[in-house]
């Protein structure tokens, strides 16, 4: 067989896998999933009373107020910044990751547990001394940041140690906080997966239906 015929029978071959993986298979993957899960497809958008946009399910955003159940801590400030003063550019490359520091490294030993300096500029306040004087119980999420720094979810624990704060602050029930985290909350995948959570901005999108 000669030479030209195997490279003409290479060329046509590598354009046909082109055409398949390249072409055809990414637009019948975007058909089957605008048709079948355009939720998921179009970035799982959570959308306000309404009708705007107000953040992905998928992606955490900061909660800090006592009037809403609050996020877990975040090295990057999930993503957000000041986009007047945006030094580490943070909204160009929507940064995500964990900090990557050991148990026993000084920095978040001090993140955690703070650390008191003459100098307020110095001073660190500690993400446990934080939570017990907002009178909420410590739990790993409320401390800790997760590995991508965007986790949308807290656990159920965590959410339950705010229900006295956000209730004070809110003027409601505890009981009714109660129910609502337990409207909100994921269970296991396939029952046997993971471990349940609470997506914090649908529980304070419902939280804030109910107080209305």
């Amino acid at each position: 067989m000669s030479f030209a015929r195997e490279a003409s029978r290479a060329v046509r071959s590598t354009l046909i896998l082109w055409i398949l993986t390249a072409i055809i298979y990414p637009f019948v993957m975007l058909a089957v999933g605008q048709l079948v899960f355009p939720f998921q497809a179009n970035g799982s958008i959570i959308t306000d009373a309404q009708g705007q946009p107000i953040g992905s399910a998928l992606i955490g955003q900061p909660f800090t107020s006592d009037r809403y159940f609050n996020s877990r801590p975040s090295t990057t400030g999930y993503s957000t910044a000041d986009p007047t003063a945006d030094t580490s550019n943070i909204l160009q490359t929507g940064v995500s990751g964990a900090s990557n520091l050991a148990p026993s490294n000084p920095a978040l030993i001090d993140r955690i547990k703070g650390k008191p300096d003459p100098d307020p500029d110095q001073a660190i306040e500690g993400e446990i001394p934080r939570l017990r004087e907002a009178g909420i119980t410590p739990t790993a999420d409320l401390v800790y940041t997760s590995g991508s720094s965007l986790d949308p979810h807290i656990s159920p624990e965590a959410a339950r140690a705010q229900i006295t704060r956000v209730a004070r602050a809110r003027g409601l029930q505890p009981n009714q906080l109660e129910d609502l985290i337990n409207l909100n909350t994921n269970g296991r995948f396939l029952g046997i997966f993971g471990e349940p959570g609470v997506n914090v901005l649908k529980l304070n999108l419902a939280l804030d239906a109910l107080s209305s």
